[in-house]
């Protein structure tokens, strides 16, 4: 399954136009971004697939889904510790085989892996969190293994490039991670193929 993640920048970021055109050029099973306000509902009916946005409470921006297939459930929302400003959640899709939690994290670095260990205890034995982690270093995250792409993401200060961009999974192989060309966003977009080890298939 082919997983992109995308934080789009909710002010002046990435357009609905170029959302689609992501998809279209990408062909992703799953595209899960952060930063998504209401400008981004219409994208089912521009372009198919399925599609949950769960705004962060109080904000006009949030997590969203797009699906190629139908969702099992609806996504689910889990809250989670709160920043100084703003209170975070995440949103958890069931693909059956594995779940996926798409997240958009605090910036404070003791803040943000307390938010990732309960995210982790609230997965199922095989799952991805994917999605704006705000991470520098290591996550800190049992048995999950950091699986995203190596170079930066994002452009701290303008100067230095960093990956707060990450996937963790738990359960799974990764067969290939690779940023993705960017558009109006100031993150790039990440991609990563996972699959079900053969052996746990029986």
């Amino acid at each position: 399954m082919k997983i992109v993640s995308w934080n789009l920048l909710h002010r002046s970021g990435a357009t609905l136009d170029e959302v689609m055109l992501m998809i279209r050029e990408q062909q992703p099973d799953l595209l899960v971004m952060q930063e998504a306000t209401s400008r981004i509902d219409v994208l089912p009916d521009r372009i198919g697939g399925h599609y949950a946005r769960n705004p962060l409470p109080g904000r006009v921006h949030g997590l969203a889904t797009w699906s190629r297939e139908p969702f099992l459930e609806p996504p689910t929302v889990l809250k989670l510790q709160r920043g100084l400003v703003v209170d975070r959640v995440c949103q958890i899709v069931d693909l059956g085989a594995f779940a996926v939690a798409n997240v958009h994290l605090s910036h404070g670095q003791f803040l943000n892996r307390r938010q990732l260990r309960r995210i982790g205890d609230a997965l199922t034995a095989r799952a991805a969190v994917i999605g704006d982690c705000n991470l520098l270093g290591r996550p800190r995250l049992p048995g999950f293994r950091d699986v995203g792409p190596r170079q930066g993401t994002f452009s701290l200060g303008g100067l230095m490039p960093v990956r707060p961009d990450r996937c963790f999974v738990r359960g799974l192989t990764c067969d290939r991670a690779e940023i993705l060309p960017g558009g109006s966003s100031d993150h790039r977009p990440i991609a990563v193929w996972l699959s079900v080890p053969l052996e746990a298939r029986a």
